[in-house]
């Protein structure tokens, strides 16, 4: 895992971590893509380690369609972090990524001056992709509430949201972050990077083995 370390300046930010992890893994063979292994860890192991030294007021993972299974192994994790891991449990995954988005925003309870919103299937963002993020949030423009990662054309996660960009989206009945921002481009900060982790997920088989991973 990289390490960094969080500069003076975005160390001040309150930071609140919303992680989804709710999908089912239909193309990996119902496989939780968050218990997937990379060096003896699982992903959602490895991510809350680099998250620690960022300080989360609040770290919140919203599960589904493996939640028991997701659960238990933030019971595990949990015994050696600082910083820990809430669960919030979305009863009907099958409704896609944006209703876990719109849970997950709903059950945060920390005041926060940044919301980083992250996918458990990015092997490859650690410490270093976060606090790329963080500064970019810190040199932003007026008016710009978001913080967009992008590669050659192509929109990466983790993404981040100020607070009062968080709090403008759920004041619209169902909406969510990625149609929030598609409605209000002027708000978001493009982030052009050269790292690829933004970009890297696990949809299938041969995605394990391309990121060298290993299925629980």
């Amino acid at each position: 895992m990289t390490s960094s370390s969080p500069s003076a300046q975005t160390s001040k930010l309150r930071l609140a971590v919303l992680l989804l992890a709710a999908g089912e893994g239909s193309r990996l063979g119902g496989h939780p893509k968050a218990l997937l292994r990379k060096d003896k860890h699982t992903l959602l192991e490895r991510f809350s380690i680099a998250i620690q030294q960022f300080a989360p007021v609040e770290y919140l993972v919203v599960t589904g369609f493996h939640a028991e299974t997701i659960e238990s192994e933030i019971a595990k994790i949990n015994t050696a972090l600082t910083f820990l891991l809430k669960t919030v449990r979305n009863i009907t995954p099958e409704k896609g990524q944006a209703s876990s988005v719109r849970l997950g925003l709903e059950s945060l309870q920390s005041e926060f001056d940044v919301l980083l919103v992250a996918l458990s299937d990015q092997s490859q963002i650690g410490a270093r992709e976060i606090q790329e993020l963080l500064e970019a949030f810190s040199r932003r423009n007026p008016g710009e509430e978001i913080i967009l990662p992008m590669l050659g054309g192509r929109r990466g996660n983790p993404v981040l949201f100020s607070k009062a960009a968080v709090q403008a989206v759920l004041t619209i009945p169902g909406m969510v972050c990625r149609a929030y921002m598609d409605m209000h481009p002027e708000r978001v900060r493009i982030m052009e990077t050269q790292n690829p982790a933004f970009v890297m997920d696990v949809d299938t088989p041969e995605d394990i083995l391309k990121y060298k991973l290993s299925l629980p």
